[in-house]
Order: C-alpha cells, then structure tokens, then sequence
C-alpha cells in the first residue's frame, strides 16, 4: 500500500499541518482526514469530503488530487516524468504527487510522503529544492550551472522571518541555493541535531533547465536512519475515520 500525507497551511498562523492521508492499493484510493484537521478552526473539509470522520473510497483517484497532476494528453508530459526523474512505464499517481508536492496557486495544500527504511536500513528523500524564485539573481544563475552529484550542504536559517524551522541549502564556496520543502525541515532537523548527523549527505540530482522554477533543482538527501526515529507518528497524523 502506497500513502502520502496532505498537509494544510494556516492562513493566520502559517503553520503546515498534516489534515488528511491518501492511500492506494492496487485501483483502490482511500482518503481520511487526521487530527490535524481539528488543529485550526479555520481548516474547511474539502468538496465532496464533508465528514471529517468518515474514510472515503473511489477506484479513480479523486478529483482534489487529479486535478493536481499533469494530463498525460499535453505535449510536455514526456518532458514532465523527466523533470520528475520518473520512468514513463512505471509513473503512477502518488508518485508524482510526492515529488512534486501536488503545489497550486489556489490553495494551501502540499501532498508529501512519509519516508520509510531503503532495504539497507537508510534515509533517502528526493525533493525539489523550494525557494529559487526568490534568490538573487547571482544564485539563480549559480543553481543553473549545479552538476549531478555536486554535494549541498544543509544549514539552520533560525533567523527565517517567515519560518523560523527553514533549511537553506547551500555549495562550498558558499551560494545559497534553494531550501528544503517545509514539510521535511522538522525531519531533517532531528536528523542534523543527532547522533548520524556526520552521514547526512545532500546531492544534486539533476537541474532541469527547461522546467519551472519549482522543478528545477532536483536533489535527494540520503542519511544514517536515526535510532527510535518515527516519522509521521505524532497525534496530528492519528486518523480520525
């Protein structure tokens, strides 16, 4: 059984919340809401999904997440599974979804997966680095030219007015890069702030030249698993059906 988590950002106090799961075995899509749906009275039970204690079932994925994935009838969705680093005989949906976040410009909504042991009992993420738009142009140009296998380096932004838990992602010599998707800095953070902290490695997978800024830089972050370490384990993703 594949899962990706959905998380919801607070209009007032910006804070990302886990509200919902999204599950598919074989042609069978579940979707229930977790607790961090009770989190913020602002948080609204999406369309057709009222009931925020019922587990709802469809054999097509549903339309909240369809609508977030590229029609494979447009001209770049060959171009699309390559920004995503995805093989086209074995794309499937929650795969996309992972990768790309499922990010709109019409809501605050992110899809993201919750990581699980490689067979050799280590972390591995791959993300899109978040961010780029809005470096200066000196470190835009700098990502433009990133080779794959160029190693980045993690460091604490604490001092981030819009989120005190950001990660920036940087080279040696030093230019900032991008940062690490919100959803994953409290991970990352346990993963630093730890034991393993000397394996964490972080590396350039790919620049896609040709996509949007959101997926251009494709890196994945590779680490010792941190001992006891449960990801996706807080009452906030308790689910509620």
């Amino acid at each position: 059984m594949k899962a990706v988590f959905i998380a919801w950002q607070d209009p007032e106090s910006r804070r990302w919340v886990p509200v919902g799961r999204l599950t598919v075995k074989g042609q069978a899509y579940q979707f229930a809401y977790t607790q961090g749906a009770l989190f913020s009275e602002n948080f609204r039970a999406f369309a057709a999904m009222k009931d925020l204690h019922s587990l709802y079932e469809s054999s097509t994925l549903f339309p909240l997440f369809s609508n977030r994935l590229l029609s494979k009838n447009r001209p770049e969705y060959q171009d699309y599974l390559r920004w995503l680093d995805i093989q086209t005989d074995i794309s499937d949906p929650l795969d996309e979804l992972a990768r790309t976040g499922g990010i709109r410009a019409t809501d605050s909504l992110i899809v993201f997966p919750c990581p699980e042991p490689q067979e050799d009992g280590r972390y591995s993420i791959s993300f899109f680095g978040h961010g780029i738009r809005y470096l200066p142009h000196e470190a835009q140009q700098w990502v433009e030219h990133l080779e794959p296998g160029r190693r980045l380096y993690l460091m604490l932004d604490n001092q981030n007015e819009q989120d005190t838990l950001a990660i920036a992602m940087r080279t040696e010599p030093v230019m900032v890069v991008g940062y690490v998707p919100r959803y994953f800095a409290e991970d990352f953070r346990k993963i630093m702030d730890g034991k393993i902290a000397d394996t964490v490695r972080v590396q350039v997978d790919k620049v896609n030249h040709d996509a949007p800024i959101q997926m251009r830089l494709l890196c994945t972050l590779k680490s010792a698993w941190p001992e006891g370490f449960a990801p996706c384990s807080g009452d906030m993703y308790t689910l509620l059906a």
